[in-house]
């Protein structure tokens, strides 16, 4: 790999001794780019693995004058940016979400949110397994994605996966009324385990 524009020859061949040669080279040094953008190893890790992906599955779209150095800080530093703003738009969704259920737990009255509660504890466990597995560890236990994936070996995207097909599911099934109930509880278990 004398020089970029081998390298990225070979990459667009789908050489897979250039990828690894661009993990050995550049993985160490990205990283510790990616933990003075967001301070933090595990995301930082994500971001990294996120963008050794993305240069490998669209590896025919890189340009043979590309200094690959300068193409991966800059990947990097792109992907910190839209993690942020996703990040942000999150805050943003669950501000909206958490009025929604005050208004819910005002309104109803204790008898009916414990069958509501009832009906969706009832949807989480008929869940294809593997899905209500790690719903389960994360809304309910509180584990993060990165303690879901190695508890249960598989990779991160696989537990961001499950997730949302978890929550598409039970919206499909319980409606918005519910879905807004299984967000209480997820909030109350959350909240729980941040006060031990």
């Amino acid at each position: 790999m004398e020089n970029d524009e081998n390298l990225v020859k070979r990459l667009k061949k789908g050489d897979e001794k250039a990828y690894v040669f661009l993990l050995e080279t550049y993985h160490i040094r990205l990283n510790a780019y990616a933990i003075s953008l967001v301070g933090d190893q595990a995301m930082a890790q994500d971001i990294v693995q996120n963008v050794f992906l993305k240069t490998w599955q669209f590896r025919k779209k890189l340009k043979p004058n590309y200094r690959i150095s300068s193409f991966l800080f800059k990947s990097v530093y792109n992907e910190f940016v839209n993690k942020y703003q996703k990040d942000r738009s999150m805050m943003v969704l669950q501000q909206k979400y958490v009025e929604s259920l005050q208004t819910i737990t005002e309104t109803t009255d204790e008898s009916a949110l414990q069958r509501m509660i009832a009906v969706v504890n009832e949807e989480i466990q008929n869940l294809p397994p593997k899905c209500k597995r790690v719903f389960t560890l994360s809304k309910k236990e509180g584990l993060t994605n990165v303690e879901i994936s190695e508890h249960l070996n598989v990779s991160i995207k696989t537990v961001e996966a499950q997730i949302t097909k978890a929550f598409l599911i039970l919206r499909k099934k319980l409606g918005r009324k519910y879905e807004l109930v299984l967000l209480f509880m997820v909030r109350q278990k959350v909240a729980g385990l941040n006060e031990r």
